[in-house]
C-alpha cells in the first residue's frame, strides 16, 4: 500500500475515506487499511463509537493513520460537513489525492413494502442510496482533477434478488448498484475504477445477536480483505463486481 516516488526517499501513503467506519464491515475495512500503514479517513453518527474506534485502530496500528468526522450522511448537511473536511484532511497529505473512497454506509430496517412502518422507503433511499450519491459527487471532481482513485459502493445481494422481509432495503440496495453501474461508465474515461460489492449475511449489527459459533454467516473480516486486495491491481484492471454468499448458502 505504501508506494515510493520516484527519485524520492520518502514513503507516500494512500488516503482512504470510509462512510460508516465505527463498527462491523466499515470498521474491519479501516482495520485491514490500517494494517497497510495507510491514512484512513473514517466517519459515524455516533461520535463516542466513532472516536472509541479510531483509537483501538491507531494502538494496534502506530504506523498507520486514523481520523474521523461524526457526520449522518443520511441528511445532505451531513454528507456536507464530511466531504469537505476529508477534503481539507487530504490536502495536507504528500499526495493531496483521495486513492480510495468506500460508500459504506446504510442502514436496513426489516418488513415487507405492504406493512412496512411509513417513511422507510425514504430512510432506506437517503442511508443506502443519496448517502453515496451526495458524498461521491462531492469529492469526484477533485479524484477527476487526479486522472485516479477506486470508489466501493457497498452493495448486497438484496442488489440482485428479492427476497422475504428484504421491502424498502431491497429497493434501495438495487438503486445503488444501478448507480454504481452508470458511475462506472461516465468514470472509466478518467481512469477511475468503481467496484460494487454485494455481500450476504455478514456479522455485523444486522445481524447482531445471531449465533455465528458454527460460522454459518461470513465475517466482516472476508469483505475487508478482498477489497483491499482489489485495490492492488494493476491500473488497467477493475473487478466491476465481487459477490460474497456464506459458503453453504444464503440464509432463508
Amino acid at each position: 500500500m505504501e508506494r515510493q516516488n520516484p527519485g524520492d526517499s520518502t514513503t507516500e501513503r494512500k488516503n482512504i475515506v470510509i462512510t460508516g467506519g465505527s463498527k462491523g464491515i466499515g470498521k474491519a475495512l479501516a482495520v485491514a487499511f490500517a494494517r497497510e500503514n495507510a491514512a484512513v479517513y473514517i466517519c459515524a453518527r455516533n461520535e463516542v463509537s466513532l472516536y472509541h474506534t479510531i483509537a483501538e485502530i491507531q494502538a494496534s496500528f502506530p504506523g498507520a493513520l486514523v481520523k474521523g468526522q461524526p457526520a449522518d450522511l443520511s441528511d445532505t448537511a451531513g454528507v456536507h460537513l464530511f466531504g469537505n473536511w476529508v477534503l481539507e484532511e487530504i490536502k495536507a497529505t504528500t499526495s493531496g489525492r483521495i486513492d480510495v473512497l468506500v460508500n459504506n454506509a446504510g442502514t436496513f430496517t426489516p418488513g415487507n413494502i405492504y406493512d412496512e412502518t411509513a417513511g422507510a422507503l425514504e430512510t432506506m433511499m437517503a442511508g443506502n442510496l443519496y448517502s453515496a450519491y451526495h458524498l461521491t459527487r462531492h469529492l469526484i471532481q477533485h479524484m477527476i482533477a487526479a486522472r485516479q482513485g477506486h470508489i466501493f459502493n457497498m452493495c448486497s445481494i438484496a442488489s440482485l434478488d428479492a427476497y422475504p422481509n428484504g421491502g424498502s432495503y431491497g429497493i434501495s440496495k438495487y438503486a445503488l448498484l444501478g448507480f454504481s453501474k452508470n458511475l462506472r461508465e461516465e468514470l472509466k474515461q478518467h481512469h477511475i475504477k468503481v467496484t460494487a460489492i454485494l455481500p450476504g449475511a455478514v456479522m455485523s449489527d444486522s445481524w447482531s445477536g445471531f449465533d455465528n459459533s458454527t460460522g454459518r454467516i461470513m465475517e466482516a473480516t472476508d469483505i475487508a480483505t478482498m477489497v483491499v486486495a482489489t485495490t492492488k491491481l494493476s491500473p488497467q484492471a477493475v473487478v466491476e463486481d465481487i459477490i460474497f454468499r456464506p459458503m453453504l448458502g444464503d440464509l432463508p
